[in-house]
């Protein structure tokens, strides 16, 4: 029989988020268990858009250039209605930000997580199903098929829209369905669509979507169900894919016959099946040592590709939070605020995409198209108020950033030895905390090391700092790494002054800005997040 056996984390749920709080986790050298109660993972492209915050993450997590290797750019979308081209939205995105839109099939992007998982010695054990869970104080108990017991100091369920955690929880999953069934197919088409570009089509209520894959003219397919495939919804959650019912090539070429641009064959038919929508939102994000991410906490139309990037982001806003309390240094009550900064923002998402899917797709201001496309790429994502930040400073302008904004890239700053200009994500991709101290006279560095060495005892040693001081400035007594700001961009894209300091969370969040010299400053955010 098996017996009962013990780790820091147990993870339910090997799709993107699950891999990705595992990999976040072991990053930080927590233990953690993946399980997944199915034997091979799956081989559809459901979720295709991955949003530039996303491959922020993924370039301090380490699978950056595997995604990149992988994947296509996503360049843009052509609209036609009533066979007519009426729109065509390039997706481009402000000079500041590293990265643009990438299309990836979800089974590739669980491939590179699961790839950089077992770099850390961490594997999905698949084929095993958690079937009941009870926690105390201490920790959790849960029970696994083939009778197994498993005991932690947490778990996570990111075990999708059916989640056995969410329900073990008694969370309640709010919401609405959609009446359609749509149909999906992975499918390679002989049309002169530029490469790169999504297509949508309308005619009347007939719909076709098609998302580029990689590959040659090769796309993930969504349309409305013929009459021959359609079923009732019951009354059950109705959100994924459906078993039983699979379209055939003939399926997706009739409304191709319909609705694409120009004459064309579908061929190579890799996958396809039936797929219905809702929009649900938890009513919390956990309770005592039991979280839930992903679409076991939030479900909604793919409309603007939303979903798995606010998953990946939740497990990675979680991560940071377990490491330290599994460590023993969380701040009482850090935990909870997972739920305060995520739970917002997927209600956020739910609302808008849902709307979105009502009006005909992401409606972009052409007074004003980066905002749309810092929205839709999720780098407007923040956190002001939260209580994981410091304060706002009521005296800064609106567009300064404040803490709970995401950190912006800055490009051209100069280190010693390094030949070629480095960025400040090169800076902000350790998994710990990163103090960032600016000044531009000699006189603005001079209390950088008091400050440093305050923060390091008071984050138990989990904080980095990194000195950045425009060029021409010295400060040889400097205990710590320092780049010249070469190209002005710090002090540009943060509004830095003379002698300020940034501390920057483990997300990329800036947690707190304020004048070095104010130690206690610096330490009250400290102890907002370490015990």
């Amino acid at each position: 029989m098996p017996g009962e056996s013990s780790v820091d984390v147990l993870v339910v749920g090997a799709g993107p988020v699950g891999l990705t709080a595992a990999l976040e986790l072991r990053r930080r050298g927590v233990a953690c268990r993946v399980i997944d109660k199915l034997v091979e993972p799956p081989q559809y492209a459901k979720a295709v858009g991955i949003q530039p915050r996303t491959l922020e993450l993924w370039e301090a997590a380490g699978v950056l250039r595997s995604a990149l290797d992988a994947g296509i750019q996503m360049r843009g979308q052509i609209v036609l209605r009533d066979g007519e081209q009426v729109a065509r939205v390039d997706l481009e995105v402000p000079p500041d930000v590293p990265f643009a839109f990438l299309a990836l099939p979800q089974y590739e992007t669980e491939r590179l997580l699961a790839e950089a998982l077992a770099g850390y010695g961490t594997r999905a054990d698949r084929g095993v199903e958690l079937l009941s869970f009870t926690q105390d104080d201490e920790g959790v108990t849960a029970e696994l098929s083939g009778g197994e017991r498993v005991r932690a100091e947490y778990l996570v369920g990111a075990d999708g829209a059916h989640s056995v955690v969410r329900k073990g929880l008694g969370l309640s999953f709010e919401g609405g369905a959609f009446a359609e069934e749509y149909m999906l197919g992975d499918v390679e088409v002989d049309w002169s669509l530029p490469r790169g570009y999504a297509l949508r089509a309308t005619r009347g209520d007939d719909l076709l979507v098609a998302i580029p894959l990689p590959g040659d003219r090769r796309y993930r397919m969504s349309m409305l169900v013929p009459p021959d495939l359609a079923t009732p919804a019951s009354g059950e959650i109705t959100h994924g894919f459906e078993a039983g019912r699979t379209p055939q090539l003939h399926h997706i070429q009739a409304v191709l016959d319909r609705l694409a641009p120009e004459p064309c064959t579908a061929s190579t038919l890799r996958w396809s099946s039936v797929f219905r929508i809702s929009h649900r939102i938890v009513d919390a994000y956990g309770r005592g040592r039991v979280f839930v991410a992903g679409d076991a906490a939030h479900i909604h139309p793919p409309t603007g590709a939303q979903g798995m990037n606010t998953g990946i982001q939740d497990a990675v806003g979680l991560a940071w939070r377990l490491a330290l309390a599994v460590d023993g240094v969380a701040a009482p009550g850090l935990l909870a605020t997972y739920d305060d900064e995520r739970r917002p923002v997927g209600e956020e998402v739910v609302g808008r995409t849902v709307r979105a899917a009502t009006s005909g797709g992401v409606q972009i201001d052409r007074d004003d198209p980066w905002t749309t496309v810092r929205r839709e790429a999720q780098l407007l994502v923040g956190y002001r108020g939260s209580p994981a930040v410091s304060p706002a400073d009521a005296g800064l302008a609106v567009d300064v950033p404040q803490p709970g904004d995401r950190v912006p890239d800055a490009r051209g700053l100069v280190r010693e030895v390094v030949r070629f200009p480095v960025r400040l994500f090169d800076e902000l991709a350790d998994p710990d905390h990163t103090l960032l101290l600016y000044a531009d006279t000699a006189e603005g560095a001079a209390a950088f090391d008091k400050l440093a060495a305050t923060a390091a005892e008071l984050a138990h040693g989990r904080i980095r700092a990194v000195a950045v001081l425009a060029p021409g400035i010295e400060a040889p007594y400097l205990r710590m790494p320092v780049l010249r700001d070469g190209a002005g961009e710090v002090r540009a894209h943060l509004r830095a002054s003379d002698g300020e300091a940034f501390v920057v969370r483990p997300d990329g969040y800036l947690g707190h800005r304020g004048p070095a010299a104010d130690i206690a400053g610096v330490g009250g955010y400290l102890g907002r997040v370490f015990g």
